[in-house]
């Protein structure tokens, strides 16, 4: 069950007195988040709102949101990272769940042939790595637990940063995964090409999900393969804050031009194949938003991630493409 850090959100509320607040998270822990918006509303006599767009990461916060409806304070619920707010109107809150690995961390660790492993996780279950270090420790496997960089605490992974398991990926024979998401798992085992497990404590299993990545990554090379066909690029810059990349997009403007394309430039919040399909004249598309929705989602077009763009670069330059996923992270 997932343990909203509501403590330190009355807190906030007590020592600074807001008229409203916003509250957001991911898709998965909206219905928790709707009941401590309701809790704010009958103990603090204020207006709270949840914004229900999706949310897939301290990238994609919606502060213009909290701002159009004149919260004083938005609360960003269940994506932890090193730091406890964003500026002084942005709080950060924990969202940890409180479900144990224990029983399925022994069986990982007694049926698992790989016997020194890199253990990482996302933000719910940060808590509990410790213990599944000690777990794994005790029936004989190695455990290296990599450094995070920028908002990453060690161990931890977003869906595009990878930088723990890139520390350790060279010392190890293999990846573990605390949680759910093969999401982030594919991810991982795509940037470092190792054999990856997923510990899901909720069916009480261990996942491979090392063929799963090998399909995203053939769906990506495929990508770009058929990209380098096109003669008119679509470069499309994501308007969500935490995923402007102005500069990028400008970057790969110029050198497509300097190689004979022809460049449109698009500005698009939320990425779909439907948006898409409205541009016209279009052979491709580079998307420098998030990395994850060019290699998790289907388009009638080639759509580029930041990677693949500077895969797509090399194939044109008539270089070797080879490992343009392996890397600590995808933007």
């Amino acid at each position: 069950m997932i343990v909203i850090d509501e403590k330190k959100i009355f807190e906030e509320i007590e020592k600074r007195k807001p008229v409203s607040v916003a509250l957001n998270g991911p898709d998965g822990i909206i219905p928790k988040i709707q009941e401590t918006a309701s809790r704010i509303m009958t103990r603090s006599g204020i207006p709270a709102y949840v914004l229900a767009d999706s949310c897939f990461g301290t990238c994609d916060l919606n502060s213009n949101g909290a701002k159009v409806l004149g919260a004083e304070i938005l609360f960003h619920i269940g994506h932890t990272i090193n730091s406890t707010s964003f500026g002084d109107n942005i709080i950060l809150i924990d969202a940890f769940d409180d479900m144990s690995f224990e029983n399925i961390a022994r069986k990982c660790a007694e049926e698992m042939k790989e016997k020194t492993v890199s253990l990482v996780t996302d933000s719910q279950h940060l808590h509990e790595i410790d213990k599944v270090k000690k777990i794994f420790e005790e029936n004989g496997v190695t455990v290296k637990i990599g450094k995070g960089k920028g908002q990453l605490n060690d161990g931890q992974v977003f869906g595009c940063e990878f930088y723990p398991v890139a520390e350790t990926k060279d010392v190890v024979e293999a990846n573990v995964f605390l949680g759910q998401s093969n999401f982030h798992a594919a991810g991982i085992a795509l940037s470092t090409n190792l054999p990856t497990y997923v510990l899901d404590p909720y069916f009480n299993e261990v996942r491979e999900v090392t063929e799963f990545a090998r399909k995203l990554q053939r769906k990506a090379i495929l990508t770009v393969y058929k990209a380098a066909e096109a003669e008119t690029f679509g470069i499309i810059i994501g308007l969500k804050e935490g995923q402007f990349s102005k500069v990028t997009a400008l970057k790969f403007r110029k050198e497509l031009e300097n190689m004979g394309k022809k460049v449109q430039l698009f500005a698009i919040t939320d990425i779909s194949d439907d948006k898409l399909r409205n541009l016209k004249g279009i052979d491709a598309f580079i998307q420098v938003a998030c990395p994850r929705i060019s290699t998790d989602n289907h388009f009638h077009k080639p759509v580029l991630s930041t990677p693949q763009a500077n895969a797509l670069l090399r194939i044109l330059r008539k270089e070797n493409m080879e490992g343009f996923l392996e890397i600590p992270h995808w933007l």
